[in-house]
């Protein structure tokens, strides 16, 4: 098998356990949005740069945030650059929803971890990361 279907499959087990928590936890997210919302900054993102790293048109893009605002989980305000723009960023239950998805993230990581050993998930971690140098235009 190659490498890039691998790494698929360790990232799609990850985003089911990531998904199912958070609909454990009463966040009703689907795949697609919860992509999006992953690739959300800090201090908000523009509708259009979210559909570029989502690979989504900005239609698709959205109907994605307009889900996760009926949900509560995000808000469009206007951007402080551009009158024109609007920045979509996480509201507080949001903030909350992401922190959720990282603790589960930290936890599958962490059973990977022990089941690797240190010494490959380190190197596991050190090749992917070298390898985003060329492979992540949106670093």
């Amino acid at each position: 098998m190659d490498v890039a279907t691998l790494m698929f499959i360790a990232y799609r087990a990850m985003d089911d356990r990531v998904i199912r928590a958070m609909r454990e936890a009463g966040y009703q997210v689907t795949v697609a949005q919860a992509r999006l919302a992953q690739r959300i900054a800090e201090d908000g993102s523009r509708l259009t740069d979210l559909a570029e790293q989502v690979q989504v048109t900005k239609q698709t893009a959205s109907l994605l945030v307009a889900a996760l605002e009926r949900e509560g989980l995000v808000e469009r305000i206007p951007d402080p650059q551009d009158g024109r723009a609007q920045i979509i960023r996480f509201t507080r239950k949001g903030q909350a929803a992401s922190t959720r998805a990282r603790e589960v993230v930290m936890g599958v990581e962490q059973e990977w971890n022990d089941h690797l050993g240190p010494e490959l998930a380190g190197c596991l971690r050190e090749a992917l990361t070298k390898l985003r140098e060329i492979a992540d235009p949106y670093q």
